[in-house]
């Protein structure tokens, strides 16, 4: 038999482009698999010569899905631009500030957890390819399909009362906001006349955690070991406490025991992290310099989140919090399926935290909205995306124009991570079957879907990309191709 090579393109239901390669040996066993990132990322360029103030809008443009994240983190590096640390930013404009980012945050993990994951979770990762898609689960589970479109509409609601716009909007400008809130935009939200008001997004929130935990404690055998694997962690925590921060806080990495190995000031990121390359992809893989490549790399996201924090300040996110942790016995949690569940505590947290915002009347103060300091010529912004943990990082000249960009997306920050998961799936089916059954390599994407990546944010695109699908000897001799 000679040794071949299968090629999955593209990967569905994520954002952007890219495929999965497997290598088989002469035996037909797995040899080999990789996750390839096949766009080229151009704003780290291109951003470069624009004004300063022009880039909390450009670079929401790497993105229809999480604009949003983008806006927040390159504001954020912008402030300091114009001498203002997130923590001399006035009280009002941090609090508009947040309640976009939990809005963006509630909406994305809705989109994730409702159109992309339900359908493997709900039919099976052997499911027929036309049955894994959002419209299979609102014929099957109405009421489920409905409230996911209902908690991303709630989302997407806040973030175009704050910024204009569901996608693309404005909020953010050097040192604060341009825009306030109106007592008529909260009633909006809270009053449940015209949609579903906070209490119920929390309420819901609730409920498919329930139902996300009664799911866990009926298929646990595949939950727990598919793609399971020792990883590092890193987020945002709160400076002072160590509780889960998504808008500002250090940066803390733990080991797969819980050893702590970083924590930093987040504006100290330089000192502590270097992006290698490979060959096989245009998405670079982050490490943490201390520890090398190999030892370094880290998982981001909600399930990265719940093992870095101390815990939830939001009670019943918090309960949710102990609940999940009881499972590891308090030990970090590697289970890469369970970042579902994560993400389910991650958006009840939103909503109370949104719930909180919407009752705090200096969130509709109209004055002190934007503040100015001492301009400097380097501004870093970092923030954590619904996918884990963005840098932004700034550089200008004394004119105010951009002379350097760098972007560590929470992708990117994922990419050995979901490498890492690709080779374990790999391994554990394909090497057992020598039969490659499309079910088979469904289950090496669920393996990445559960990252939600967004490969659009990590490169950004260039054209359309086919579907090519080569065999390929272990000379590199072309035995195959398909072209849809």
């Amino acid at each position: 038999m000679n040794p071949r090579k299968i090629i999955i393109e593209p990967v569905t239901r994520v954002e952007g482009h890219g495929k999965v390669t497997i290598k088989l040996d002469e035996n037909g066993k797995v040899s080999d698999a990789y996750l390839h990132i096949v766009e080229f990322r151009g704003f780290e360029k291109f951003i470069q010569g624009h004004p300063y103030w022009e880039a909390p809008v450009l670079v929401q443009r790497l993105c229809g899905i999480c604009p949003v994240s983008h806006h927040l983190a390159a504001a954020k590096a912008i402030d300091q631009l114009v001498g203002i640390d997130p923590e001399n930013l006035s009280p009002t404009a941090t609090k508009l500030r947040r309640l976009l980012h939990y809005g963006q945050v509630f909406q994305s993990h809705a989109l994730h957890f409702f159109y992309l994951a339900s359908p493997d979770l709900l039919f099976g990762i052997n499911a027929p390819a036309e049955k894994r898609n959002i419209v299979a689960v609102a014929s099957e589970n109405m009421e489920l399909a409905k409230k996911g479109i209902l908690m991303r509409k709630f989302g997407q609601e806040i973030i175009k009362a704050l910024a204009g716009k569901k996608i693309h909007g404005i909020l953010a400008v050097p040192g604060g906001v341009h825009k306030t809130f109106t007592k008529e935009e909260r009633a909006y939200f809270l009053d449940g006349i015209k949609i579903p008001n906070i209490d119920t997004m929390i309420d819901w929130s609730k409920e498919i955690i329930d139902f996300m935990k009664n799911y866990h404690l009926e298929n646990a055998q595949w939950i727990d070991n598919f793609a399971a694997y020792p990883s590092n962690h890193l987020s945002l925590v709160d400076k002072e406490t160590g509780a889960l921060e998504l808008y500002n806080g250090r940066l803390r990495s733990v080991d797969f025991e819980g050893n702590e190995l970083l924590n930093i000031e987040d504006i100290e990121y330089r000192y502590h992290f270097k992006e290698a390359v490979k060959p096989w992809s245009y998405l670079k893989f982050p490490y943490m310099t201390k520890y090398g490549s190999a030892n370094g790399w880290n998982r981001v996201g909600p399930l990265a989140r719940l093992n870095t924090c101390k815990y939830i300040t939001t009670p019943l996110a918090e309960i949710e919090r102990r609940i999940f942790k009881s499972t590891t016995q308090n030990k970090p949690n590697n289970m890469t399926m369970h970042t579902h569940w994560a993400r389910l505590i991650e958006m009840l947290h939103c909503a109370e935290l949104m719930k909180e915002l919407l009752l705090d009347n200096e969130l509709m103060a109209t004055t002190d909205l934007v503040r100015k300091g001492t301009p400097r010529t380097k501004g870093i912004g970092i923030i954590e995306a619904p996918r884990g943990t963005l840098i932004h990082e700034y550089h200008t000249d004394d004119k105010g124009l951009i002379t350097k960009c760098n972007l560590i997306v929470s992708t990117t920050h994922n990419n050995e991570a979901m490498n890492r998961g690709v080779r374990v799936v790999a391994n554990e089916i394909l090497s057992e079957k020598p039969e490659i059954t499309e079910p088979m390599l469904n289950q090496i994407e669920i393996a990445i879907r559960a990252y939600d990546p967004c490969l659009s944010c990590a490169t950004h695109a260039l054209g359309e990309m086919p579907l090519i699908v080569q065999l390929k000897d272990y000379q590199g001799n072309l035995i195959d191709e398909k072209i849809r």
